[in-house]
């Protein structure tokens, strides 16, 4: 069965003073804040995409998102739809090993060797700086 590339769900943004902006997804009971606007957006496509994993992990139903113009809002409340991309979201969540094959100087091989390197350890080192990540 293809899985669905992108959701798009109601959230509702709770504005109170001195405190952080309240971010609720009232069909899948979960709940993020955020310091501003953009924080609380990113924390509820973050929190979307997780939730929604989870759930197609689970094989869990996944519920139909309700229409933004049915949701009721109080006055210190706004009703906005967020979405995610799942495809990325999937990716990020695998973290399995693939096998590489590499094509080292025989010295260098034999040197490593001798010192005991891991060789794994240090391409993904490697490769993470040339990235610029340091997810494990």
């Amino acid at each position: 069965m293809k899985k669905t590339e992108r959701y798009i769900y109601p959230a509702v943004f709770t504005y109170d003073a001195g405190q952080e902006i309240a971010v609720v997804f009232p069909d899948l009971d979960v709940a993020t804040s955020g310091v501003d606007d953009n924080d609380a957006l990113l924390s509820a496509r973050e929190l979307l995409g997780c939730a929604l994993y989870g759930m197609e992990e689970d094989n869990e139903e996944i519920p139909t998102p309700t229409p933004l113009s049915d949701i009721t809002t109080a006055k210190n409340e706004r009703a906005v739809l967020v979405d995610v991309y799942m495809p990325s979201i999937r990716m990020a969540k695998v973290n399995r090993s693939v096998n590489r094959t590499v094509t080292l100087p025989a010295w260098l091989n034999a040197a490593a060797l001798e010192r005991n390197i891991n060789f794994s350890q240090v391409l993904q080192e490697a490769l993470m700086t040339k990235i610029q990540t340091n997810r494990m």
